[in-house]
């Protein structure tokens, strides 16, 4: 009971002090603020800070450590496992935190750690200019960022972590801290590609790249009977891409709406999609011999806003649905491994699943192995099962099904992962996703949160 009445205690401080909310059981806005995209997570915290400045976030940090409540970080909640809210404990709600300023001239941006990639990319396209992040619009910077972050323009200029030049973060004992590579280096390098194990990062600075405002892009959608040869060819063309080029090879079924043909609505199909962020007369030539593969039923090949781009999949991945995913990486694309994927996929359950493989390298693989906590530099490519469904009662079939996808690839895989695509029941496959710098990772983690306040996470425990 003493317990409960310092959590009490501990709260009613908390609330006087943040500029921001603080919603507890009951209060308006509660449930919307715990939701996150995947349906299948319904947890209940004991409140959520609605954090609008590095102070609120100082407040909470100390408030959970007096109340001795367990805490979460929430930012864009986009994740599949969920981990950014908790059962019974305080989550520190980044999203108010959005604001996004450009320097044109420096090719800078400094993010607020609530900005979602689409806040980021309006920005920045002001200017024709982005940071290299996901796939998906509603993704928050944080998250994606601190694990790596992978999307259209990685090939191009790397990882999105690759891209930070610096952050602001709090500490587990409630500390602002400016960091970069000459100021607290070891907890700079662990942010970048360390996930949220360290510190809370309540900005972001990043390095911004030439892009758009148009790009090329593509979507080829082939019959799943075609897709063998598809996907040799993908490999082909992907092993001598030039870096601007990025493309996935996406395992779906075709949605049942124009302007797919109404033969082809439901049934399952590969679909090659991605862009290049050089020029359009430069993407033309690269795109070439992907639009020369097989004799695809619906093709588009055309410039458009890159912001338009990075949300033209948003749709098939519905905020709310219920989602349940595993992942490897591959260490390249081999016969056998194409007919052991394609030997699972003639029938998917979950009228939004989906899998799909995207081809890294290119400035990926060029960064040094020890440059960043991100420890897969030399994976060909990423492959990920994503079921997709909105009826409880499927949840067990249709994780099963993506269980057994996973593990029937899994010769063919590193036996890393990225950490990003883990899913809830996977920290088991922690120190698979940190690779190498696992024990590293450990003795930094020991260093700058010791007692593991950070741990909603896949987590890294203290060395």
């Amino acid at each position: 009971m003493t317990q409960i009445v310092n959590q009490t205690q501990a709260l009613d401080q908390l609330a006087g002090k943040l500029r921001g909310l603080l919603l507890r059981p009951g209060d308006d806005g509660y449930d919307d603020a715990r939701a996150v995209w995947n349906g299948m997570v319904d947890r209940r915290p004991a409140a959520i800070a609605r954090c609008e400045r590095t102070t609120d976030v100082v407040a909470a940090v100390r408030a959970a450590a007096e109340g001795g409540l367990e805490l979460s970080v929430k930012a864009g909640g986009h994740q599949a496992a969920g981990k950014a809210v908790c059962e019974d404990g305080l989550v520190i709600d980044l999203s108010p935190m959005d604001a996004v300023e450009v320097d044109p001239d420096a090719h800078t941006a400094r993010v607020g750690a609530g900005a979602t990639l689409g806040q980021l990319d309006a920005a920045t396209q002001r200017f024709g200019l982005a940071v290299p992040a996901g796939v998906d619009s509603r993704t928050g910077v944080a998250g994606l960022a601190l694990g790596g972050g992978i999307g259209w323009l990685a090939r191009s200029f790397g990882l999105t972590s690759d891209n930070l030049i610096a952050a602001e973060v709090v500490t587990a004992d409630g500390q602002v801290l400016s960091v970069s590579e000459d100021a607290h280096p070891d907890l700079f390098w662990a942010l970048r590609g360390g996930g949220g194990n360290f510190a809370i990062v309540t900005s972001f600075e990043f390095r911004l790249h030439p892009v758009g405002p148009e790009v090329l892009t593509f979507q080829l959608f082939h019959p799943l009977e075609d897709a063998e040869t598809v996907l040799r060819g993908y490999r082909d063309v992907m092993t001598d891409a030039p870096d601007a080029l990025s493309c996935y090879a996406l395992f779906l079924r075709v949605p049942p709406i124009e302007p797919f043909p109404a033969k082809r609505h439901g049934t399952p199909a590969v679909v090659l999609a991605g862009c290049h962020s050089g020029s359009l007369k430069e993407g033309g030539e690269a795109v070439a011999p992907l639009t020369a593969l097989g004799d695809p039923f619906f093709d588009v090949v055309t410039a458009m806003p890159y912001t338009t781009f990075q949300s033209s999949f948003d749709a098939g991945v519905p905020d709310g649905a219920r989602y349940y995913g595993k992942a490897h990486l591959l260490p390249e694309l081999s016969d056998a491994a194409i007919r052991t994927l394609l030997e699972q996929l003639a029938d998917p359950p979950g009228e939004f699943t989906m899998a799909f493989l995207e081809s890294l390298g290119g400035a990926i693989s060029r960064m040094p192995a020890d440059a960043t906590a991100w420890a897969h530099r030399d994976a060909a490519y990423g492959f990920a099962v994503q079921g997709g469904w909105t009826n409880p009662s499927d949840d067990e079939r249709v994780a099963a099904w993506c269980r057994q996808v996973h593990a029937t690839m899994a010769p063919h895989a590193t036996g890393g992962v990225y950490v990003n695509y883990l899913d809830a029941d996977d920290e088991h496959r922690t120190p698979a996703a940190y690779g190498g710098h696992h024990a590293r990772l450990a003795e930094i983690k020991r260093r700058w949160d010791p007692n593991n306040v950070f741990k909603s996470t896949h987590n890294i425990a203290p060395r």
